[in-house]
């Protein structure tokens, strides 16, 4: 398929689509590290039916995937951004100071 080709709603829809998947994969990594089961699960579930769309989008052209790293970038980008918590503590696994 050619440049030319694309549909600008399906790449706007990937672009979308690829940057809910990496907030809400932020989202499932941190309720992993705190060890919360059901808010991972939920996560994990919205996770996958996100990248769906992106996937089924992309698979019949390959300029899609520049569309889906772009937004990709702007997911994590954007949920590191918006959603950062301050630590509560040190890092897990960090020595105890003496």
């Amino acid at each position: 398929m050619l440049i030319s080709q694309l549909d600008p709603f399906v790449a706007a829809g990937v672009v979308v689509a690829t940057a809910a998947t990496d907030a809400v994969y932020v989202m499932f990594t941190s309720a992993v590290v705190a060890r919360k089961r059901v808010p991972a699960a939920n996560w994990s579930s919205v996770w996958y039916l996100l990248s769906s769309f992106a996937v089924i989008s992309y698979t019949n052209n390959w300029i899609y995937v520049c569309f889906a790293a772009a937004g990709s970038w702007i997911g994590a980008y954007a949920s590191l951004t918006f959603l950062h918590r301050a630590p509560a503590g040190p890092p897990f696994g960090t020595p105890p100071s003496s």
